[in-house]
């Protein structure tokens, strides 16, 4: 199993800026994809954007398209997502998650596809 831990959330003002950083460690594959999620109080966790095993091909919710960049280090197992223009909307608890998967440049869009997940860092955007 892996393990995924998220950090780098916090409270800033809209318009700000936040970088989420999220660590793998434990049985880790040669390759697996990974992803971050975000949810709102009262609401369902949300995709948010995703990055393939070969950092190549990306995929980014509608909402955060522009807005938010997301990347990896793969020689550090690191998976990042910077956070740009931030708006209240974007207050919510976001998580880290990976699943192995034989295909270096497939990108996964949905919270079943992912195995493991992270125990998620607060981000609050005050207007």
């Amino acid at each position: 199993q892996v393990q995924l831990v998220e950090s780098g959330g916090g409270l800033v003002q809209a318009g700000s800026s936040l970088k989420l950083s999220c660590v793998a460690s434990g049985h880790i594959h040669s390759s697996f994809a990974m992803g971050w999620f975000r949810q709102a109080p009262g609401k369902e966790r949300e995709f948010v954007a995703a990055i393939s095993w070969s950092g190549v091909h990306t995929s980014y919710a509608d909402p955060v398209k522009g807005r938010f960049t997301i990347s990896r280090d793969n020689a550090k197992t690191t998976l990042y997502l910077q956070m740009d223009s931030l708006k209240p909307e974007d207050t919510a608890v976001y998580y880290c998650a990976s699943t192995y998967y034989s295909d270096y440049d497939i990108v996964l869009q949905l919270r079943e596809q992912y195995d493991d997940w992270g125990q998620g860092t607060q981000v609050t955007v005050s207007s």
